[in-house]
Order: structure tokens, then sequence, then C-alpha cells
């Protein structure tokens, strides 16, 4: 078993595709498929479900995967202590999602990326509701994403901007004369949970009007999209429609009443130590 082996099989976890892996890990399918039952003749269990249609981790499978980035984060961290090079080398995993990759993740990078050039970045893009459980199953090191209501204890939570909430509307439907309550008696379209979803409740509650639902949608893209379409109305972050490829079928609406959304880092407390992760806090911006 070695660290080559590790990092591959972490990448097969995330992708599950080996066509995908075996491309961005520069080796051949056969080598793959040979690496892959290597390990799990060391680990004495199969690791992986396979069909002509998809790949699943197995229970054991997600055990290994465990102990395969604990041992890969140990080597980098070896690393750095042989090495007399103040450059951190290794893996840093971020996730967020497609509007916070726009709107924040560059600026938050430029000075990582040019005080440690060695260190590599990997990105998994999506839904923000779910950055908190990327991160407590050490899918990934660090999300960026709204502070949940509740944050587990085992998390970690450092704000880096504050983030206005708006009534978005499809533009074809806009009228001067209806006021914010008329709005909020059309369709609503909802993100499935997550910060956003309850600033939507706490409003309707505070107002006093019955939601319309018409869908409820896993990302705030996607919503976005089903405003433009003329589906319904949503509650979204301002910044997703600064970003959004329809902004120009779209009219906000500035929501007083709701609170900004705490946009931060998440991270696990066990990874306080850890030279990259406290390498990358150090350069972000302190809101």
């Amino acid at each position: 078993m070695d660290i080559r082996s590790l990092k591959i099989y972490l990448h097969l976890c995330d992708s599950l595709h080996f066509g995908h892996t075996a491309q961005r890990m520069h080796v051949s399918p056969s080598t793959l498929s040979r690496q892959l039952q290597r390990l799990e003749q060391l680990a004495g269990s199969q690791l992986f479900e396979r069909d002509n249609r998809q790949v699943r981790l197995t229970q054991a499978g997600m055990a290994f995967r465990t102990f395969a980035q604990e041992t890969v984060n140990h080597w980098q961290l070896l690393q750095q202590q042989l090495t007399l090079s103040t450059e951190l080398i290794g893996q840093l995993r971020l996730y967020c999602s497609v509007t916070a990759a726009y709107s924040h993740l560059p600026s938050l990078l430029d000075t990582f990326r040019r005080q440690q050039p060695l260190v590599e970045i990997n990105l998994t893009t999506g839904d923000a509701a779910n950055a908190p459980e990327q991160v407590q199953q050490n899918l990934a090191d660090i999300a960026i994403a709204a502070k949940p209501a509740l944050l587990a204890t085992s998390l970690d939570f450092l704000e880096i901007d504050s983030i206005p909430m708006c009534l978005v509307v499809p533009k074809s439907e806009w009228r001067d004369d209806l006021t914010i309550n008329d709005w909020l008696n059309k369709p609503l379209i909802l993100p499935e949970r997550g910060p956003s979803r309850d600033s939507a409740e706490a409003l309707y509650k505070q107002l006093g009007i019955s939601m319309r639902i018409y869908a409820q949608v896993s990302g705030h893209e996607a919503m976005a999209s089903m405003v433009a379409l003329g589906c319904g109305i949503s509650i979204l972050p301002e910044v997703v429609i600064q970003h959004s490829p329809v902004r120009d079928r779209l009219q906000a609406l500035p929501l007083a009443q709701v609170l900004p959304l705490k946009l931060g880092c998440i991270s696990r407390r066990t990874m306080r130590q850890d030279p990259l992760l406290e390498a990358f806090l150090r350069t972000l911006p302190q809101h």
C-alpha cells in the first residue's frame, strides 16, 4: 500500500466512475482495477459494489476511505515537517456552491496561492445546504457556505462576508403597484433545506402569510432559473442573482425584514492544527 494508491482510491471514492478517475489520475483502466484489487486484498473486504450502471462504496469502503484520507493527511504533514522550506506541500479540498466559486473563491484563493504555490486545490461544487455534511463526512477540508441555524459542535465557522437576502420575481411579471405581501402570496420556489429556507419560513411566519409552495429545489442556482421561467417567486441571497446567467430575466427586491446570511468557512475542529488549514484561514478577511 502506497500513498499514490491511496490518492487514486480517494479520487475514485469522489468520482464513483472508473473512467473519470483513470483519466484524472493518469493511469490506465486496467491499472486502476489492479490497484483496487490490491487494496481490497490488503483490507480483506470488498470496497466497492459495481454493476453495469453504477459504482457504490460498501461499508468497508467508507471505513477505508477515512483511513486513506487520514493516512494521506499525515503523510503530507510529515513531508512538511521534514522539509526545510517554508512552503507547504499537500492538497486542500474545498466545497462551495457554483455561485460562491464565482463570487468569493477567486479572491479568497489569490493570497493563499501566492503564499503556498505547492498546495494543490481540489474544488467540488454543489448545493450550499450540503456544506456542513461534506466537512463532517471528511469529503472536504473546508466548505464556503452560509452558517446554518444549528452548527454541529464538531465544526468551526469563520465568517468572511454578510450576504443580503432579496425577493426574486420574474421580470416578465413585474408590476410597480404590487407590494411585498402581494408578491409573497404568489407560488413560491423553496430550497429543500438550509439557511435560505429558514429565512423564507421566518419571513412568512412574521407576516402571517401562508406559503403557496410550487417546488422545493436543491441549489440556489436552479431556483433562480425556475423563477426566470415564470414558475414562481423565491427568496434568495443577493449574490446569487448578481452572478446568475439568467439575471436579466429576474427582478430582485431588497428584504429589510430578513437578516443577511453569514457567509464563512466551515471546517472540522479536529483539523485546527493542520498547517494547510491554518495557512488558508490566516489569509481570509475577517468580517
